[in-house]
């Protein structure tokens, strides 16, 4: 089970632009996103491994409530932000 803090969880990395792209999408939105840069975090860079047969670091993946989703439109982004329910603003930590 994901912990309140990691209903979004966006693994990638702080060199790469979608994955700062995403950040900021989510942070004007007002929504609590979780980062793991798998480039700096040796057991962010598991997990994503974990997420992936291929076993390559495919970020930017965000996972939202269970959800993957790899490199999204935003379109396919706010649909699974509303139909995982993680689509309110929330104080972050």
């Amino acid at each position: 089970m994901i912990a309140m803090d990691d209903d979004i969880r966006l693994y990638g990395a702080a060199r790469c632009h979608k994955s700062r792209f995403y950040q900021k999408y989510l942070a004007d939105k007002g929504i609590c996103v979780k980062f793991l840069d798998v480039e700096k975090d040796r057991t962010a860079a598991r997990e994503l491994h974990g997420l992936y047969s291929s076993g390559k670091l495919n970020f930017p993946t965000l996972v939202i409530k269970g959800k993957k989703l790899r490199d999204p439109s935003m379109r396919e982004l706010d649909r699974w932000l509303i139909k995982k329910g993680a689509h309110h603003k929330r104080k972050c930590r």
